[in-house]
């Protein structure tokens, strides 16, 4: 997952970058071109995301949410954390007993289920040996 998510922060790096500069264009062709190379990089980076979604556990709750609303994206939040709570609540017994995306990430673990130390450490030495 680690090359997944920095690949797609590299990926919407390069769009911003081709926007940016498709702006400040002041040939027509050029600013046209640099448009067109900035849709590729969104295709690869929505390629990415799928991915993400398809391997990241919680995030594809995270995206069945928020993506492709109409309204406030604070209201949906608002409304799914109370519906959250609400399962919990009915599931368990009682509110909080299965712990959020955010309180694992707050323990150290990432969307992997290992320790963020020894994802990244694992991550170093795969860049390394390339």
């Amino acid at each position: 997952m680690h090359f997944a998510n920095v690949s797609l922060t590299e990926e919407l790096d390069a769009i911003d970058w081709y926007r940016q500069r498709a702006d400040d264009a002041e040939h027509e062709t050029l600013k046209e071109l640099l448009l067109h190379n900035m849709g590729e990089e969104m295709e690869h980076a929505s390629m990415l995301l799928e991915q993400i979604r398809r391997r990241g556990g919680d995030f594809e709750r995270f995206l069945k949410t928020y993506l492709f609303t109409e309204g406030s994206i604070l209201q949906e939040e608002k409304a799914a954390t109370a519906e959250g709570a609400s399962k919990a609540g009915s599931q368990t017994g009682r509110s909080g007993a299965h712990p959020q995306l955010h309180d694992r990430l707050a323990e150290g673990f990432l969307g992997d289920g290992l320790p963020q130390s020894r994802s990244v450490a694992s991550a170093e030495r795969s860049l390394a040996r390339d």
